[in-house]
């Protein structure tokens, strides 16, 4: 049986950055909810990173659990990767219904940043999410699909070593504006899910090892956020988000901290684009 067969008449997503993290958890909440889900990033079973975790492992995460789900290995710095990877999708499943673009890296550094870090952080954080949506528009606009692009903090803050992440995150935001205005005429709807909380990703937790991480949240706190989002972008109309707005209008996603959260003194937290000061 192929992959379009066992999905049968459901709705299927691809998920960026899907080997651990709130991508890994977004993929297994999708499927849970019926949807088959092809999962992409470069970490395999037979090629691994330094950080925990594999596309491989979410697959059979899912199928274990009785879902359908498929590995696409994808390094999203490679231009034709990212084509391949929305083509691998929809021949594998015969449809695309929502595309995640949630797949991000970092390095520590600002001005003293190497350029080509910085040139890195950019191809994979906004030029491959850019890239998904131009391949992905064709198969989206015939099944009138979502696309949900997945920012940080950081687009609105200068967090100190995150400069090149920041810009690129700000920029994501504004292609998701950008995006919405000129798809919408085609069936197509955006969002985009600004993660303004902590979140104990194995990222996050690698490069912050010494930090308290009792007030974050799991990944399956930002799924939960985001998979609502793709499937009640009606209710939420803002397209630019966060996880604190969702949870004043809709009381979701609950918090799963240890303790509550406490942002940092001048973090602005702002729940849409077209209103940065809160009006």
């Amino acid at each position: 049986m192929t992959p379009a067969e066992a999905a049968g008449p459901g709705r299927v997503a691809l998920v960026t950055g899907a080997s651990r993290g709130i991508g890994a958890a977004t993929a297994r909440l999708l499927a849970a909810r019926g949807m088959a889900v092809a999962c992409a990033a470069r970490a395999t079973d037979a090629a691994p990173l330094r950080l925990p975790g594999t596309i491989d492992e979410v697959v059979r995460q899912i199928t274990e659990a009785g879902g359908t789900a498929i590995a696409l290995p994808t390094n999203l710095a490679r231009d034709e990767e990212v084509e391949a990877m929305v083509q691998g999708t929809v021949e594998a499943f015969g449809r695309l219904d929502l595309l995640v673009n949630n797949a991000a890296v970092t390095f520590p550094g600002d001005l003293d940043l190497p350029v080509q870090r910085f040139d890195l952080v950019l191809r994979i954080d906004l030029r491959a999410p850019y890239l998904a949506l131009r391949a992905a528009c064709p198969h989206l606009e015939a099944t009138g699909g979502v696309v949900v692009n997945v920012s940080s903090a950081a687009a609105l803050n200068a967090l100190e070593g995150q400069m090149a992440y920041g810009m690129a995150k700000a920029a994501l935001e504004h292609l998701s504006v950008s995006a919405a205005a000129a798809l919408g005429r085609r069936g197509i709807t955006v969002r985009c899910l600004r993660v303004d909380v902590p979140v104990a990703s194995e990222g996050f937790l690698a490069a912050m090892p010494g930090v308290d991480h009792t007030d974050w949240e799991p990944p399956e706190v930002a799924a939960e956020a985001l998979v609502w989002l793709a499937t009640h972008p009606e209710r939420h109309p803002e397209v630019v988000t966060s996880i604190t707005a969702m949870r004043a209008r809709h009381g979701l996603p609950a918090s799963r901290a240890a303790r509550p959260y406490r942002p940092a003194p001048g973090l602005r937290r702002v729940s849409h684009w077209e209103e940065p000061d809160g009006r």
